[in-house]
């Protein structure tokens, strides 16, 4: 009796996964499918179609270009399968919508942002960024509006790292930036299905007191290496008459010529042999 009870225990525990299982397939399959309801409006489309052909061809055929796509939705559900187009592609009349998706690169001209950087200086920065749509499905099921969210990503974005950054590195190091800025669009826009392709920084404008500021710092360093280098011009000289000093001093033959050469350079030398 006790190995009997323990094998119909053992089989009603069994039953019970199976069912539990089943249960959860059936949710998951009504979870997933149209439902009966669904499947009757189904076919009465299909017969609304039917009967009013041929008017209704031009309502149930759509056209996309090449470089779109559209992603149709039954009774407010994905069709299976992704995208379709380009091409001509077929709606069922009353329970099906489309929304048609640009796959061209769009351009983003991002306005001029005030950015405090990381040494305390006011800076207006522009940029530009490129991006397409690399999946239109996504694209459309995972955010309100793919192309108005990746714009205000793009200005947070632009903002965020210019803050990190010196000036000197904003005025010379453009390219460090744009990159940076590419990879962290990249990645926050793939679930959106948004590819970023290429993003430069147009313009950085300083205000006019600064502009002022460092144009008169370049100055003074103008003036600086001038007189350091005219100071080196007079170390140098002075070296090489002390050099020409001593060796006048070794040759008395050698001051005299120099005597010489001076006196007739000025004009005032008119001793005999002399021809000038």
């Amino acid at each position: 009796m006790g190995r009997k009870d323990a094998e119909q225990r053992r089989a009603s525990l069994w039953s019970q996964l199976y069912t539990e299982n089943g249960r959860e397939d059936i949710m998951e399959a009504e979870s997933t499918g149209i439902g009966i309801c669904g499947w009757i409006l189904t076919l009465l489309s299909l017969v609304l179609v039917l009967v009013t052909v041929p008017f209704s061809l031009f309502v149930c055929f759509k056209v996309v270009q090449e470089y779109e796509r559209a992603v149709i939705f039954r009774l407010g559900r994905l069709l299976p399968g992704g995208s379709r187009g380009p091409g001509i592609f077929f709606i069922l009349p009353c329970i099906e919508n489309y929304s048609k998706v640009d796959l061209r690169t769009s351009v983003i001209d991002i306005p001029p942002q005030e950015v405090l950087t990381k040494d305390s200086v006011t800076v207006s920065v522009d940029a530009v960024v490129y991006y397409r749509v690399s999946n239109a499905t996504v694209s459309v099921a995972n955010v309100e509006n793919a192309h108005h969210s990746t714009r205000l990503l793009a200005q947070t974005t632009l903002r965020n790292i210019l803050g990190t950054k010196n000036l000197h590195e904003i005025l010379s190091d453009r390219e460090s930036i744009s990159n940076s800025m590419q990879s962290v669009l990249d990645d926050a826009t793939t679930a959106w299905g948004i590819k970023v392709e290429r993003v430069e920084i147009k313009d950085a404008r300083l205000p006019v007191q600064l502009q002022r500021a460092m144009a008169a710092e370049a100055e003074a360093a103008r003036e600086a290496r001038a007189k350091v280098i005219a100071a080196e011009g007079e170390q140098k000289a002075s070296k090489a008459l002390r050099e020409a000093s001593l060796v006048m001093a070794e040759s008395s033959s050698a001051l005299q010529l120099r005597y010489l050469q001076v006196t007739h350079d000025n004009g005032n030398f008119n001793g005999p042999g002399w021809n000038s």
